[in-house]
């Protein structure tokens, strides 16, 4: 897997340190069955990009807030898993689209592009938002295995130094 972006020259990007937080949100996974958390850790891991945090947070507001507001203490990637659908437990957008100083409108409509390949028409259900938080890239992203893998291999770990080199200006 590729891992530096290909529109920033390398000397640019090798000496930023990037530090993730994984945060996945469910009511029914635990720390042995978050497959999209592992999926998450190994792609980045692969990157040689530190993994500082991992944790499974409730489809709760409050909940989810808070474990993003921890993350932002140690991390400069934050990488939200689930709870991005329609339903009425579905609330990690509202959770942490307000932390939002800048968004990255661009992910988003990415994610959904590539997604179409997979689910067609569905990748309308998909709410995958990113932005920019005191110089901390925060990605809520759907839990679903193949979103994850979708997300985390083709466009956030490619990309991640190259965002961060921004974000941290």
């Amino acid at each position: 897997m590729e891992s530096l972006s290909i529109f920033m020259p390398a000397e640019h990007l090798t000496a930023i340190s990037i530090q993730t937080a994984i945060i996945t949100v469910s009511t029914t996974r635990t720390e042995k069955t978050d497959l999209s958390g592992q999926i998450i850790r190994d792609a980045f891991t692969a990157a040689d990009i530190p993994i500082v945090s991992m944790q499974i947070v409730k489809d709760d507001i409050s909940a989810i807030r808070t474990a993003v507001l921890s993350a932002l203490r140690i991390a400069n990637c934050i990488v939200v898993n689930g709870g991005t659908g329609l339903t009425h437990d579905d609330c990690t957008i509202e959770a942490v689209a307000p932390l939002f100083h800048k968004t990255m409108d661009g992910f988003g409509e990415l994610f959904r592009i590539k997604s179409y390949e997979q689910v067609k028409n569905a990748v309308i259900l998909s709410r995958a938002t990113a932005g920019i938080t005191n110089g901390c890239a925060i990605f809520c992203i759907p839990g679903s295995p193949k979103a994850v893998k979708l997300a985390t291999e083709e466009i956030i770990v490619p990309e991640i130094r190259h965002i961060i080199t921004h974000a941290a200006q």
